[in-house]
């Protein structure tokens, strides 16, 4: 992939967007956690309107781990895949009790350990919490659109993130992710990108389409 692409890519972004936030509300590593895990196949506006009751609700790792899985199951429901969601926050919280002393795990190799926890995850939670750039985090707009700006012809996420590694530098890994997404909200939608209003209008290979 060209470098001087990505560059050109990069900058119009960052001139563009808020790269540093995450639309996830949260104040702890542990919220964050489980607010990542409830956005798979979900909205962050959604997520956070669940969470603002969840956060209240259960406030400490014990309260998680000790939860009843049919209650927490509906306080989550509208997350979708609840059950799923719903067992894996569950077990997280006891396998950080048991195994990494009551603290969420700051690596990736420890946090891909939790039930429910990939790269994407462990991405969101090493940058905006721990300032740790391991990797990019590739959603459904970052996977879309690294493919319409040409970054990538893959269309395994874990294929893309290799793909992104290797044309930007890796103090921009944790904000690219942001930048995307931001952009893919605004302008370039799955089923109608504003081509005629983008910024990439003459450099992007996938124009129109």
């Amino acid at each position: 992939m060209d470098k001087k692409h990505a560059e050109k890519i990069l900058s119009l972004l960052t001139k563009n967007y808020d790269s540093n936030k995450t639309a996830l509300n949260y104040s702890t590593p542990l919220e964050l956690l489980i607010a990542t895990i409830l956005s798979a196949q979900c909205t962050d506006k959604r997520v956070n309107i669940v969470t603002e009751k969840l956060f209240k609700k259960y406030k400490t790792l014990s309260d998680y781990a000790d939860a009843d899985l049919k209650e927490f199951e509906l306080d989550i429901k509208s997350t979708g895949f609840y059950k799923n969601k719903a067992r894996n926050i569950i077990n997280s919280a006891r396998l950080i009790q048991k195994e990494f002393n009551g603290k969420v795990p700051d690596t990736m190799e420890k946090l891909t350990r939790l039930p429910g926890v990939a790269r994407k995850t462990a991405n969101i939670v090493l940058f905006h919490f721990f300032g740790k750039n391991e990797g990019i985090a590739v959603d459904t707009h970052v996977k879309r659109l690294s493919f319409r700006l040409g970054l990538t012809k893959n269309i395994d996420p874990q294929k893309i993130e290799q793909d992104l590694m290797k044309i930007f530098p890796r103090e921009k890994w944790g904000i690219l992710s942001n930048l995307l997404i931001e952009h893919g909200r605004t302008l370039c939608a799955a089923r109608k990108p504003l081509c005629a209003k983008c910024w990439f209008n003459n450099i992007c290979p996938k124009k129109g389409i």
